[in-house]
């Protein structure tokens, strides 16, 4: 992982894509057997297990010019590795300049901290995808945080739990990075000094869309079981779940009913291929991993978790079972807020695969930015 230079970010606007799942080929390609997966424009799976990804979308370097619109003063951005025995490395944006932020629970008053798993169900996408460079771009510029976009191991060759082991590296290196800025203070000048004075670590969030959902999710649930021990000087005020990616054997009305447009991200038959690639080699689509709902999966009342705020589009398969979550979450007790998106589907906010794709977009910043604030 050669990218190391720090730059200021251009957000530009997304070419609109779409992804379906395809039936698997039948003839030998490449040396590799038939393809025994496919979602077109995104993944083939061969039958001797070679995986190619296709370029559906390109990556971008942090050093992509100029600053981001809206922003004062621009953000700013950096590759770090993040662990190197995984190869796992992440993202990170701060504002170029930093503001005192309000904290409804406490804080030193620096920026709250994001730490951000993108979408692609477990399977493809990258934090140097361009539509994630701009989406967090602006989070980093209109929420006032600092982010750190993890680009971890992806499905099939890593199948889960290797997405929350990942997230939970991340985590660890994050404390270390506050444990770092809370013993050298100003003496701690370093090639990321720049980032961590811009950083709020008593005001940590998690946060994903789709799969990086369920993964801040789980991280969530582990953090709260201590699977890190003492995380001290971080602590984790909430977590975002936008258009969590869960799924269940039983489907849902929206599943089964709600129609979409040759341009959508989530089709059924695509949901059902990544689950397939994504969870161990034959677990039905109740593993907790994939259903938290489920009679295999710890009770919630039994599960500690941060406030949540989990945002839902109106026209994504996904829809009744993110609000079956939402409920089922408040049931246990746990402090939930939900955001509904209408008119639009699935990734909308990263895809704009929508006309309605911006001002929903705004809205989704805006409540993330009340939520952050409030915490």
């Amino acid at each position: 992982m050669r990218r190391r230079t720090m730059g200021a970010l251009h957000v530009v606007g997304e070419p609109r894509v779409s992804f379906q799942q395809q039936p698997a080929a039948v003839v030998a390609k490449n040396g590799h057997g038939a393809v025994v997966e496919e979602i077109h424009g995104l993944i083939r799976v061969y039958k001797d297990g070679h995986v190619e990804r296709l370029p559906a979308i390109p990556t971008v370097p942090c050093t992509w010019g100029g600053t981001a619109p809206d922003a004062p003063g621009g953000v700013v951005a950096r590759d770090v590795v993040v662990d190197p025995a995984t190869g796992v490395w992440a993202r990170l944006y701060a504002p170029m300049t930093t503001t005192t932020t309000s904290a409804g629970g406490g804080g030193t008053g620096r920026p709250p901290v994001v730490v951000y798993f993108h979408g692609g169900g477990f399977c493809v996408g990258s934090a140097a995808w361009s539509c994630y460079h701009e989406f967090l771009a602006q989070v980093a510029a209109r929420a006032g945080c600092a982010v750190m976009s993890v680009d971890y191991r992806l499905a099939p060759e890593h199948r889960l739990p290797a997405a929350f082991d990942d997230g939970l590296a991340a985590v660890r290196w994050l404390r270390h990075q506050a444990q770092a800025a809370a013993s050298r203070g100003a003496a701690a000048c370093d090639d990321l000094s720049w980032w961590r004075a811009r950083c709020g670590f008593d005001r940590v969030f998690l946060m994903g869309d789709s799969a990086g959902a369920s993964i801040a999710f789980h991280v969530a649930a582990r953090l709260g079981q201590g699977h890190l021990g003492a995380l001290s000087p971080l602590t984790v005020r909430g977590a975002v779940l936008i258009q969590p990616f869960f799924g269940g054997e039983a489907r849902t009305a929206s599943e089964k009913n709600m129609a979409q447009p040759p341009r959508s991200a989530l089709t059924l038959p695509t949901s059902d291929c990544y689950w397939r690639l994504a969870l161990p080699g034959g677990a039905s689509r109740d593993h907790p991993w994939c259903n938290p709902l489920s009679r295999a999966a710890p009770r919630l009342e039994t599960v500690p978790l941060p406030p949540l705020l989990v945002c839902i589009s109106e026209m994504d398969i996904l829809r009744d079972r993110n609000l079956e979550l939402c409920r089922a979450m408040r049931k246990a007790g746990k402090c939930v807020e939900q955001a509904m998106y209408g008119g639009v589907g699935h990734a909308f906010q990263v895809l704009h695969n929508c006309h309605l794709s911006q001002p929903r977009t705004q809205e989704m910043l805006a409540h993330i930015k009340a939520f952050v604030s409030a915490r």
